[in-house]
């Protein structure tokens, strides 16, 4: 069945010398994997190995049989040339950090629009704007909405917040929590919409310390989750 779709690509894995696998979440039929032959040495055709980048957004035409094996890829172009994620520093960790966040969370082949849309807008937002440093933040807690464990805001003026309930609670438990000044930015991002995530002035310690949270939340919520090997890099560029 011959698909034409808008995509995002999450990862790129070199396969044999001249060959990429990658995972791409299409608007049409969520996670899609494609074997994409020989596109290493190929001195022309209509895939460029440049177009499989983490998060690049393209325009694709695809065969999918749907019987949960590699897919086949025809085309591809770039849908939206990103202006700064790849030369600003900052913005070109966080990409690398985000990708590996969804390529970690999003494993069902299924259609989710919603999501398809949150993900390629919010990319389209930090490409344009300028004021990003709590943006990767803001992105993981929203994130969750679309995988089915947004905070419980009931009770949101309790003492902490129990990373394994995924609700505010006054009493302890033994379970992770998130509680003092992080619990306050954590409080105040969750109000927020992206334009307003600059008015929110957090150090680079509880920065740090509500990202790795949010890290922690996302591996107790989702089986098979991983932590992310660029996390280590992206707290390094914002110290």
């Amino acid at each position: 069945m011959q698909v034409t779709s808008k995509a995002i690509v999450l990862t790129s894995l070199k396969y044999g010398d001249t060959s990429l696998i990658t995972k791409i979440f299409t608007r049409s039929d969520g996670l899609k994997t494609y074997l994409l032959k020989g596109i290493l040495t190929a001195k022309k055709g209509k895939l460029k190995p440049a177009y499989f980048q983490p998060l690049t957004q393209l325009e694709i035409v695809a065969i999918h049989k749907n019987k949960g094996g590699l897919e086949r890829l025809r085309e591809a172009k770039v849908h939206y040339h990103y202006q700064t994620l790849h030369t600003h520093i900052i913005k070109n960790t966080m990409l690398q950090f985000l990708a590996e966040m969804l390529s970690n969370s999003i494993h069902e082949e299924e259609v989710n629009i919603g999501l398809y849309e949150y993900i390629e807008a919010s990319l389209q937002w930090l490409d344009a704007n300028e004021s990003v440093s709590n943006f990767h933040i803001h992105f993981l807690i929203n994130l969750t909405k679309y995988l089915g464990f947004y905070p419980d805001v009931d009770g949101i003026d309790a003492s902490s917040f129990d990373l394994v309930e995924g609700a505010f609670v006054d009493t302890p438990t033994l379970n992770p929590i998130i509680k003092g000044e992080t619990l306050i930015f954590f409080k105040r991002i969750l109000g927020t919409n992206f334009d307003e995530i600059h008015t929110v002035k957090m150090n680079k310690a509880y920065r740090q310390e509500l990202l790795n949270a949010l890290v922690v939340y996302f591996e107790l919520q989702l089986q098979g989750f991983r932590k992310p090997k660029s996390l280590a890099i992206l707290n390094e560029v914002f110290s």
